[in-house]
């Protein structure tokens, strides 16, 4: 069962744990894979929940915590959910991890709309997403899904929205149930951080007044100019 994730990289014969390659671990992620600190909790929007922050509670699940039945993100008045997730900085999503449990209220398709923070429903429906994910039928209590994207759509992200159009109940069941949200990927220093806080900390009130006819060394007025 733990290989269903991993169908294209299933060879058949491998025992556990042989040589560390232990396929029903793959997706077990290297811990700076993880873009886990880079999220802003407090800033995810989840709209159509049933209980207040349970999008963002369940994205604050460690990967140890990934298979624990609480908190889970349930939706509220159909089976349509929508997430916003803003990152600290700037980031490069690689994949996308996902576990729910295996009923027909898992969601199926998963449409991903980069840095944007004014999408509504209705605007989802209508947007051309940057990518389209189906999230395969969970079939054990404990596959997590590893969903590859594009990459190179995805770099330069600082936020990106989750849209659960519907679920694998072909519409009989309104309510979509979701207990783990992750991202790997890496997190990009922004290069120009050093630099602007140099100059940031070589200035003071009176550079900007007698900013035209500057003569400058390393960034600072020089006396009587």
């Amino acid at each position: 069962m733990s290989d269903h994730h991993h169908h294209h990289h299933d060879h058949g014969g491998h025992c556990h744990g042989e040589d560390g390659h232990d396929h029903s671990n793959d997706i077990t992620p290297a811990l700076q894979s993880i873009l886990y600190s880079q999220i802003q909790f407090d800033s995810i929007i989840t709209l159509n929940e049933a209980t207040p922050n349970s999008g963002a509670a369940i994205a604050r699940k460690t990967w140890t915590e990934r298979l624990n039945e609480q908190p889970e993100l349930e939706s509220d008045a159909d089976e349509q959910l929508l997430m916003y997730i803003p990152f600290t900085g700037q980031v490069k999503i690689h994949s996308i991890l996902i576990y729910t449990v295996p009923t027909s209220s898992a969601p199926k398709t998963m449409k991903l709309f980069k840095n944007r923070d004014d999408l509504d429903f209705a605007t989802a429906s209508e947007l051309k997403p940057i990518q389209t994910v189906e999230i395969p039928r969970p079939e054990s209590g404990t596959d997590v899904f590893e969903l590859p994207l594009n990459r190179a759509h995805w770099n330069a992200t600082t936020s990106i929205c989750l849209f659960f159009e519907d679920n694998w109940s072909n519409g009989e069941e309104d309510v979509t149930k979701l207990g783990y949200v992750g991202f790997k990927g890496q997190f990009m220093a922004l290069n120009r951080e050093p630099v602007s806080f140099l100059y940031e900390a070589a200035a003071n009130p009176s550079d900007h007044v007698a900013i035209q006819g500057v003569s400058s060394v390393g960034g600072r007025i020089m006396p009587g100019q």
